[in-house]
């Protein structure tokens, strides 16, 4: 693993990553110990709390109109598609550890359905353990109507939703993030380079991040913006080019090995992240390869989520 960590960061992991990297860093080589806790919602917590995004007015449509399909795939891997009436299911934080950081979760699928489970749902009760409320945002997408800007607008709203409930919930408003996998990660980084927004971290987890051709998912970029989108949206809509110096801290992980969506994605928005004196920490590992969610298994790539409770440490947005 190697990894790239903003420069008030005390430790950088490195393992061999054969790439050709031209950026100056101070490494310091440490054995990789990884820690593991099976994911078990608190005893103390709340149950989760689904919320609507919008009103039946507000989408033109009701109940009866709903169209969503659930598919199960075994091993906490539900897809659902056919998203007709978004919504942010909270997981509220472990009382005894409660620390009033928030964070929306976006599932990734490649804007055609979305993996609800290992990238929404399973993510919700380890953040809720650590005393992170959390919501996991069920927003449309899969082409058509649902082209953007209608995802963005879901992310927006359930970032608005969280910050709505702050009092009721306890959450500090100036602690909000979104995390977003994959095609997730693409929205999550719209929504961490949008200044309308203003969250203030994201975490960026084998993201889609550029539609340059060259690097993207070409499903994704066919599903958010259409068969023959204009180079002034396709630039809009990378995001590494949105980056600014008021862009959020954002932490990233990659594999080097993803062939669904290539490294480059994660590289340019932490080189963006840099350009703009943005702090930024990104986790690159040799093998992975996409769509390994957190904790599935015993590789170092798997445990990339205990880097993660390190930085929000060092962010205090965990105690």
């Amino acid at each position: 693993m190697i990894s790239f960590l903003s420069t008030n960061h005390p430790t950088l992991f490195a393992n061999a990553l054969p790439m050709n990297i031209s950026w100056k860093f101070a490494l310091t080589l440490a054995v990789f110990t990884a820690t593991w806790m099976p994911l078990s919602t608190s005893a103390h917590s709340a149950e989760p709390e689904m919320l609507p995004l919008w009103t039946d007015e507000e989408l033109g449509s009701t109940e009866a109109d709903d169209t969503e399909v659930l598919h199960d795939r075994g091993d906490r891997n539900a897809w659902v598609t056919d998203i007709l009436r978004p919504t942010l299911t909270i997981y509220h934080a472990d009382p005894a550890k409660h620390s009033g950081t928030s964070i929306v979760i976006c599932p990734g699928g490649g804007y055609g359905g979305l993996a609800i489970d290992k990238e929404g749902h399973v993510v919700a009760e380890w953040f809720a353990e650590q005393g992170v409320t959390a919501g996991v945002l069920k927003y449309r997408c899969g082409g058509g109507a649902h082209k953007h800007p209608i995802p963005m607008g879901d992310a927006r709203q359930a970032v608005k939703l969280m910050r709505d409930h702050a009092d009721e919930w306890k959450l500090k408003t100036d602690q909000v993030g979104i995390m977003g996998f994959s095609a997730g990660g693409h929205l999550a980084s719209t929504i961490a380079t949008d200044p309308q927004t203003g969250v203030n971290f994201a975490a960026l987890i084998y993201p889609v991040i550029s539609l340059d051709k060259a690097v993207t998912h070409g499903g994704s970029k066919k599903n958010l913006l259409g068969e023959s989108p204009s180079d002034e949206l396709v630039h809009q809509m990378s995001r590494d080019e949105q980056v600014s110096s008021s862009t959020c801290p954002t932490f990233l992980v990659h594999a080097g090995d993803d062939k669904a969506v290539p490294v480059e994605n994660s590289l340019r928005y932490y080189s963006a992240c840099i350009e703009h004196g943005v702090p930024a920490e990104m986790h690159l590992f040799p093998t992975g390869g996409h769509g390994f969610g957190m904790f599935r298994g015993d590789r170092p790539v798997d445990q990339w989520p205990n880097q993660l409770k390190g930085w929000l440490q060092l962010n205090e947005l965990l105690d």
